[in-house]
């Protein structure tokens, strides 16, 4: 891991699988941008902090996400930091039984060994209508983009770099991604369209990389989403439900399942597409001796 300066004082830790950004407000204390992936970040992020004799104020959530706030709790009560999310994102993972909300396809027990260390206390309630927040006195500017999750923010420091957090992906994230996740496809694709009327001098993209421009990455990500849509529309069949249309995707897409927090993380993967394929009227449903069939129109 090691940090890379953006621009200003705002800096990120590159874990090697995400970008994280930070916000120094003196030479020794930080306001981060999410807090990563318990498992595989949180040490190489701790040592880093503790190498560079920085410690953590502050912890602005994009969205409640096990890689995006993975470390909260381990932070909060390590630094007794603040944490701020937004008002959604911050009551899904306040308990464990509001994380079954997400986690549909596992048991309250299953999501509890697996998830338990994303609840967390949220202090700063973030709202739909609110475009900056405050914290340790420094104004953050917020950019609403739900559709990745209900209620995904992007924030942009006071140096004028918007961290994007999974708003947008990268070039090398879309080369290698099978079935990139969005709660709202539709809804997803509209904030993507909303990213042109950003005007920041720098972004920062979780999944992972910084630009100085990012219009062009805008319309790689739309056209990618709809591809991806695309496929899974050319493997349904009529009369499918949606088992088969999951052993299809599985199978054309070469994926693996082979637990069932996999079989649930497929689930949440693919159901999105196979709504928003139904909304844009592409395929319909109907019910046949009480099961849901999918058919292309």
């Amino acid at each position: 891991m090691k940090i890379i300066e953006v621009k200003g004082d705002t800096f990120c830790i590159d874990t090697g699988r995400t970008y994280l950004p930070f916000y120094k407000i003196n030479s020794n204390e930080i306001i981060m941008l999410d807090s990563g992936l318990e498992k595989g970040e949180r040490q190489g992020i701790e040592k880093l902090l503790e190498e560079n004799n920085l410690k953590i104020r502050a912890i602005i959530c994009t969205h409640a996400h096990v890689d995006h706030i993975g470390n909260n709790t381990y932070f909060k009560n390590k630094y007794s930091c603040i944490i701020a999310m937004p008002t959604y994102e911050a009551m899904l993972c306040s308990s464990i039984v509001n994380l079954k909300g997400y986690y549909s396809m596992l048991s309250l027990t299953e999501i509890r060994e697996q998830f338990g260390h994303m609840v967390c206390e949220t202090d700063v309630m973030i709202s739909h209508s609110q475009s900056f927040v405050e914290v340790c006195g420094i104004k953050f500017d917020i950019f609403h983009t739900p559709g990745h999750s209900a209620a995904h923010i992007c924030i942009t420091t006071p140096d004028e770099v918007c961290y994007l957090g999974d708003a947008l992906v990268s070039y090398e994230t879309m080369s290698g991604a099978k079935l990139p996740y969005a709660y709202i496809v539709s809804e997803d694709l509209k904030s993507k369209h909303k990213l042109y009327d950003l005007k920041c001098s720098k972004y920062i993209v979780a999944h992972k990389g910084i630009y100085h421009d990012i219009t062009e990455l805008i319309g790689a990500n739309i056209e990618f989403y709809k591809a991806i849509a695309l496929k899974v529309y050319e493997v349904i069949e009529d009369g499918m439900t949606m088992d088969h249309i999951r052993s299809a995707v599985t199978k054309n897409f070469n994926l693996r399942i082979n637990t069932m927090a996999r079989y649930g993380l497929i689930e949440r993967l693919l159901r999105p597409y196979v709504e928003y394929l139904s909304e844009i009227g592409s395929i319909s449903l109907q019910i046949e001796d009480g099961v849901i069939k999918y058919s292309k129109y």
